[in-house]
């Protein structure tokens, strides 16, 4: 096992700035276990992929438990799982099962670890057919904080089996997920920009077209910025079901108003996490807040009209996530993720190039904008874009399922020693 300099750390998010104790980087889960008997009394974070904003995967004066050595895929074809290191991202899970005309439920961005966005919940553009990438988990081998190893599943430690999806990483260490894959050679996909004078007009026409839409169209939008660094309107479409019936579809996306710019086309579902990548600067100072929504209700169009009105930084936006079809199937407390009504949710960037001598600005943008959307946004929120500050929100962010899981946490992790994404104080 290597032990590392905590220096080499490079986050997503250039504003944090946070120093541990001790790096180690395991190859293996003995390994890991190794790591957290010989912890002394450190508390433990978890270093996958490196993008939660928030930066809790380094935590000050701790041990970091960095998986980037433990990114092995391997695909079962026959059975169509795929078992992943704990330190996979969603590229590394997409390029092996696309060798076999198959695919996982990922998220947006192939760089994000799959592990952590796994565990959180998982919104993507598969969502509508295929379900959360939570929803996707068949097992799960965890190292408890004592180093002990439990394999989890339906009938193995079904209790944290269930709280850990959902529940994030706040119960021990995730070696390797089992996941569900899925056959898919490719999808209808793309990218539709509107001038943002549109806006309000295409995201009533969205709203519509959403209330029909089968589950195989999953349509990201948002605030994004143009080419010229002008505010945008931005469809993401994803139809994974026959190309013919989805060119209607994408047709339909299209007549919502006047696309500036219009570029869908079959692709390796692989392609599109790459494109969308390719949209998100690196490098940058973040911040980030979150709303959870029903529907583009006018009440809804007309907060985020004015959020794009308002924007402070071409580096900031708001992604809109959908959560609709197979996502909204499953039973409220078959996992510890809750959210299974058809739903929206607002991811608030607040983006700035380092240097900037006025980053406050951009913080209270991002304020303003939860603000003006919380009397009319679900309780809670998603947790995994939930920083430490939002309590109040993270108090509701499980609703029924919370008793049950804050029990399990006390059974698998007593002394807290993992502490990733929030739980509900009570």
């Amino acid at each position: 096992m290597q032990t590392a300099e905590s220096d080499h750390i490079k986050l997503w998010n250039r504003e944090v700035d946070v120093k541990p104790a001790r790096v180690v980087a395991p190859t293996g889960p003995d390994e890991v276990s190794a790591a957290l008997r010989q912890r002394d009394g450190l508390p433990v974070s978890v270093l996958g992929g490196g993008h939660d904003w928030a930066g809790r995967s380094v935590r000050r004066d701790g041990l970091v438990i960095d998986l980037s050595r433990m990114r092995r895929v391997v695909v079962d074809p026959v059975a169509r799982i795929a078992v992943l290191g704990g330190g996979a991202t969603a590229a590394d899970v997409i390029a092996e099962a696309g060798k076999y005309g198959l695919v996982a439920a990922t998220g947006t961005v192939g760089d994000v670890g799959l592990t952590g966005l796994t565990l959180g919940g998982g919104y993507g553009l598969l969502a509508g057919k295929h379900g959360m990438a939570v929803d996707n988990v068949v097992a799960a081998d965890v190292v408890l904080a004592d180093g002990s190893y439990l394999h989890t599943d339906a009938t193995n430690d079904p209790d944290l089996f269930w709280a850990l999806r959902g529940g994030g990483g706040n119960f021990g260490v995730v070696t390797a997920l089992e996941v569900r894959l899925h056959e898919l050679d490719q999808v209808l996909a793309g990218f539709i920009m509107f001038g943002f004078e549109q806006a309000a007009r295409v995201w009533a026409g969205l709203r519509e077209v959403l209330a029909e839409a089968p589950g195989e169209l999953t349509v990201q939008s948002g605030i994004f910025s143009g080419p010229d660094g002008s505010t945008a309107l931005l469809l993401i479409p994803c139809w994974s079901g026959a190309s013919t019936e989805g060119e209607a579809w994408i047709n339909r996306l299209q007549r919502l108003g006047t696309p500036v710019f219009s570029q869908v086309t079959p692709m390796p579902y692989g392609t599109l996490l790459r494109l969308y990548g390719e949209q998100i600067a690196d490098g940058n100072h973040y911040a980030i807040r979150t709303r959870t929504v029903r529907a583009y209700a006018p009440e809804v169009i007309e907060a985020l009209v004015e959020a794009g009105r308002t924007r402070t930084s071409r580096w900031s936006g708001i992604p809109i996530h959908h959560a609709h079809g197979a996502t909204t199937r499953i039973p409220a407390d078959a996992t510890a993720f809750p959210h299974r009504d058809p739903h929206h949710v607002v991811e608030i960037v607040a983006g700035w190039r380092p240097g900037d001598p006025e980053p406050a600005r951009h913080i209270a943008w991002a304020e303003s904008v939860s603000r003006s959307l919380a009397p009319i946004a679900e309780p809670g929120g998603y947790v995994n874009l939930l920083g430490p500050e939002a309590t109040d929100q993270i108090d509701e962010a499980y609703g029924q399922n919370t008793a049950r899981l804050l029990s399990i946490k006390r059974r698998y992790d007593p002394d807290n020693v993992f502490a990733a994404t929030g739980l509900p104080r009570r």
